[in-house]
């Protein structure tokens, strides 16, 4: 923990009153919800936030002034911190000795598979082949396999090239008899390279003369082609993603459109929040060039990989946040709400991005799926929303009015893929609102249901602290086993090594929070265990609903039950036979009801302009690391940002904290920040340990009204400043 400056106690702090909460439903629901149009902005008691973990006054702030203010690293599964380095690519030459015998062993294991599928004859010639192209022969002729009449073992043998040889294509030709099929395989092209002779001489309908052997080989092959790929290397090409101002998909979006990939060609460990500067691992191809034509992203830091990586494949992320315009009465107040936030923790809530930044929020769409209600849920997703720019909701309004299916796709833009996946359905089966829902993205559609788990588990959570407090376990609370394995290790008193660090062992336990992952042994806990004292509040966990998840032994089990009752949900059938939207084909899933941030250290910092960065980003220091090879000095704007705030200083002779200048500036009063840094495990939110520490809501509309409070405040202050 580290303080160096003092606080002026200047101003007292603002008093914090919660939202009302508006009862919320959609469609077919018990209750309606209001016109879309009167329909509010979502608040934090609509989605169960409602309590706080301890009693201790916060202060007031402006949390996210400026996106660089919310500075995200991602934590890797080894523990490393993912920083973006470096723009250089690795040395394809590297690990080709080391990887050559182990090459040949796998190549020996994957042919003989290749045997078995196709025969010796095939095996033979794809073994010549690959010695050819060993040999550095990048023309090297394309060869036909036998005929094969059989379309599944054919899709088989695809399939096989697909996953053992990235660097090759396959398609399938036809013998001039117009009967016979066979698949053909080629190396794959890459820039500048010289096509085959093959590809060569074809008439318009892809096919030229058959030649003696009857086969029509000379059909133009398919489109897909990229890179030769080395084969010592690693199949995938990972990276560091660093974004600003930009949520995960549209960054990859962006990305992908440039390289002509799909987005399913990527693969990311977690999302991040869109107004924040992120780092994170991707995996693509074929990213040499673009740092100099992306805005407000870069990659680096790339690494030949074998495995893919999925989402899940992080330990947790860590979050320099800076709180802006911070007022309170003393600095004692400041270091006491730190203090309870690093011993006590925060209640571990769902934030509100879980539910999404619209008035119609995910949940409300999740329950009407499991009720089955398919029209109820294509229309909570198309109506107009409160809160997107009139433009949008132009577009929304005229559809809703005229049904225009066409005037809708070209209007609404890309990155509403749900709308836009639904309404292309809609045009291809009108009125068949199930198969509108299908159409979306599967780990989309699902966040829907998953969201309603979500609303759940805060509610039951709000409920537990509530009644029974966050100081001890109670008769009937659900708690992991402490027999219970996690990972390679088992559940221990968190440590700390000599420097007051926690050690990984508590992330790898906190990291179970993951709900949809993995269901790890629960107990209810009996008069036994509480005498035995063998649990602490930290291990108690809520359930999120599923067919194999055990409910708490006391009143808190009751709101699950009441709640879905309301919305005329069923957690133990299902009332329709689609079993994605459904609570009881879900496995569900446990998450810990306290979560301390670890390895918390604060600083308070004074400036006294809002647009001085007060944090180094992972740009910054790279550009002065490269500014300093290059013994040139740095420019600013190293490249610009989409938002109407300015870009992100990437100067590194910038000073991040701004000296006041001679002039009328001199006058101007001292603004303080708060700067955290600290580590959450996956799925846990750092918006709520700052709720938890400022004792504020995160919503937008308070956020914005705080802002404003704040600025009245300080313009004052300056007032007085200058006139006395």
């Amino acid at each position: 923990m580290r303080c160096r400056h003092f606080l002026n106690p200047i101003l007292s702090p603002l008093s914090f009153a919660k939202p009302p909460s508006r009862p919320l439903a959609s469609r077919g629901s018990t209750v309606a919800p209001p016109p879309a149009q009167l329909r509010a902005a979502l608040a934090e008691p609509d989605v169960g936030i409602s309590r706080f973990a301890n009693s201790l006054p916060g202060f007031s702030g402006a949390l996210k002034q400026r996106y660089s203010d919310f500075v995200v690293h991602e934590v890797a599964r080894d523990g490393t911190l993912v920083r973006l380095t470096s723009f250089d690519l690795p040395d394809e030459r590297v690990g080709a000795e080391e990887e050559e015998e182990e090459a040949d062993v796998d190549l020996s294991h994957v042919l003989e598979s290749f045997r078995l599928l196709c025969g010796d004859a095939d095996c033979d010639t794809l073994r010549g082949f690959l010695l050819r192209v060993s040999e550095g022969d990048s023309n090297v002729l394309p060869i036909i396999l036998s005929a094969d009449a059989d379309k599944a073992h054919r899709s088989e043998v695809h399939d096989f090239f697909k996953r053992n040889f990235m660097f090759l294509v396959t398609d399938t030709v036809e013998h001039s008899d117009g009967v016979q099929r066979c698949i053909r395989v080629r190396l794959r092209p890459g820039p500048g390279r010289r096509r085959n002779a093959g590809e060569t001489g074809v008439n318009r309908k892809g096919m030229g003369s058959s030649g003696s052997s009857g086969w029509r080989d000379d059909r133009p092959f398919d489109s897909r082609s990229s890179i030769a790929w080395p084969y010592h290397l690693g199949k995938f090409l990972r990276f560091h993603l660093y974004k600003e101002n930009k949520d995960t998909q549209e960054a990859l979006r962006v990305i992908g459109k440039m390289l002509g990939l799909q987005p399913k060609s990527f693969g990311f460990a977690g999302t991040k929040d869109k107004r924040a500067i992120t780092t994170q691992q991707v995996h693509a191809s074929r990213l040499a060039d673009l740092n100099s034509k992306l805005i407000g992203i870069k990659v680096g830091d790339f690494d030949y990989v074998k495995e893919r990586l999925v989402l899940g494949q992080l330990m947790g992320n860590r979050f320099t946040i800076t709180l802006r315009s911070v007022v309170a009465e003393s600095e004692d107040l400041i270091k006491a709400a730190i203090d309870g936030l690093i011993k006590g923790g925060f209640i571990n809530y769902y934030g509100l991005q879980r539910f999404g930044s619209a008035s119609v929020p995910n949940h409300l769409i999740g329950a009407a799926l499991l009720r089955g209600e398919w029209e109820s849920a294509v229309n909570l997703i198309l109506d107009p929303k409160e809160g997107e720019c009139d433009d949008m909701n132009g577009v929304r309004e005229h559809y809703e009015e005229h049904g225009d299916i066409d005037v809708a796709i070209r209007n609404f833009p890309r990155r509403l893929i749900a709308e836009r996946a639904i309404l292309q359905r809609l045009k291809k089966y009108p009125g068949n609102y199930l198969q509108a829902l299908m159409a979306i993205p599967r780990t989309l559609r699902l966040m829907y249901v998953h969201s309603y788990q979500s609303y759940l588990w805060n509610h039951a959570a709000s409920m537990r602290v509530g009644k029974y407090g966050t100081t001890q376990v109670v008769e009937g609370d659900l708690v992991y086993r402490k027999e219970c394995h996690f990972g390679e290790g088992t559940v221990t008193d968190t440590s700390e090594d000599a420097d007051g660090r926690t050690n990984l062992s508590e992330m790898d336990i906190s990291c179970e929070t993951v709900p949809e992952e993995t269901i790890q042994s629960v107990k209810i806990t009996d008069s036994e265990d509480l005498l035995k004292a063998i649990y602490k509040f930290e291990d108690v966990v809520l359930p999120l609903p599923g067919s194999e998840t055990l409910f708490p032994g006391n009143e808190v089990a009751g709101i699950y039950h009441e709640i879905t009752k309301k919305d005329g949900i069923s957690l133990t059938e299902s009332i329709h036979g689609v079993k994605e939207f459904s609570i009881t084909s879900m496995k569900g899933g446990y998450r810990r009801v306290i979560q301390r941030p670890i390895d918390l250290e604060w600083d308070l910092v004074t400036y006294t302009d809002d647009k001085t960065p007060l944090v180094e980003t992972d740009l910054d220091v790279l550009s002065k690391a490269e500014s300093l090879k290059a013994n040139e000095p740095l420019s600013t704007g190293v490249f610009s940002c989409t938002s109407q705030e300015d870009s992100l200083h990437t100067s590194g002779a910038t000073s991040l904290v701004e000296t006041k200048s001679i002039g009328s500036s001199d006058l101007l009063p001292d603004l303080l920040a708060v700067k955290l840094d600290f580590t959450l495990p996956a799925s846990s939110y750092a918006t709520m340990a700052i709720r938890e520490l400022m004792k504020t809501s995160t919503s937008v509309d308070h956020q914005n009204s705080e802002y404003i409070k704040l600025l009245k405040l300080q313009q004052h202050a300056s007032f007085v400043n200058l006139t006395s």
